[in-house]
């Protein structure tokens, strides 16, 4: 199981080859403030990862993963918001030590790209890092494997990615609300499928693009390969994986409160890969991300 708070490393998620993609980049949505929020304002937000695999050839396998942020509004702006994402407020001196992207401060736009703004501040706790692991520069961009695979990340934007997967700011939670996903072959509406007077749900279902997962799987099919020290190109790992049959959906279920602001985010994700060798694989992801409101 994942440290709550062990964000500084691009982790390899083996059983789950399908990137996150709550973009904060999205495009026609704006970066919302939420309502009763002001600078100041701060939330805990918790992501967490359940998958199981199984394959016909009778394999099985189980991971859990836990991670926590802490976000705050730092300023609004005519045209957007500062935000400040750090480690949970319980995190350690050797935790922080560990995760020398965080804090991270960046100016989320109404509309484009999200822009770091303490990038200086990450590359001196960047080199700190690495001077303490004594880490060189070499080894940069590559995989390592301890008790997980780990890429040894020293791009301090990178953060950007890592802070994507606990988004919700361009997600626009309104009942037949356009809902894009970078995942998915065609976007989908969202529905309303309960309310009352403190809460409601919407939902989003959607079939998995197979070539984006393809690409994706044989990615990580990369990484396992440097890590086993065998390595291999990405086109030659897409054309192992050509002939394979790749099958799946999503739903995305968002639960509010009575002032329309987030307070859960649940994704399904189911997955069947029928190899051309003729093992069929099934696999089941559960990702909740809970989103809670400090002050």
């Amino acid at each position: 199981m994942m440290a709550a708070t062990n964000l500084s490393h691009r982790r390899c998620r083996l059983l789950l080859p399908v990137a996150a993609a709550f973009s904060l980049i999205a495009v026609g949505v704006r970066a919302q403030q939420f309502p009763g929020e002001r600078v100041g304002s701060e939330y805990e937000l918790v992501r967490d990862q359940e998958t199981s695999e199984k394959g016909s050839n009778d394999s099985t396998s189980t991971s859990t993963d836990r991670d926590t942020l802490l976000e705050r509004v730092v300023e609004t702006r005519a045209n957007g918001l500062v935000l400040e994402y750090d480690l949970p407020k319980n995190a350690t001196a050797d935790d922080r030590a560990r995760s020398w992207q965080f804090p991270a401060r960046l100016f989320l736009p109404d509309q484009g790209a999200a822009q770091l703004l303490n990038g200086s501040d990450l590359e001196a706790r960047l080199d700190k890092w690495l001077k303490t692991g004594k880490i060189p520069r070499s080894a940069c961009g590559h995989w390592i494997f301890t008790w997980n695979a780990f890429k040894i990340e020293c791009d301090p934007n990178s953060v950007l990615g890592t802070i994507d997967a606990f988004s919700v700011r361009r997600i626009n939670l309104q009942d037949g609300a356009i809902y894009t996903d970078a995942r998915a072959l065609a976007p989908t509406t969202l529905k309303r499928t309960a309310a009352g007077p403190n809460s409601a749900t919407l939902v989003a279902e959607m079939k998995i693009d197979p070539e984006k997962v393809r690409r994706a799987q044989a990615e990580s099919d990369v990484v396992v390969a440097e890590i086993m020290k065998k390595p291999t190109t990405l086109d030659d790992a897409l054309k192992a994986r050509a002939g394979d049959l790749i099958s799946g959906t999503m739903t995305i279920t968002f639960n509010v409160d009575s002032t329309g602001a987030l307070r859960r985010r649940v994704t399904l994700t189911r997955l069947q890969t029928k190899r051309s060798s003729g093992v069929v694989e099934d696999r089941t992801v559960t990702e909740t991300l809970d989103r809670k409101a400090l002050h």
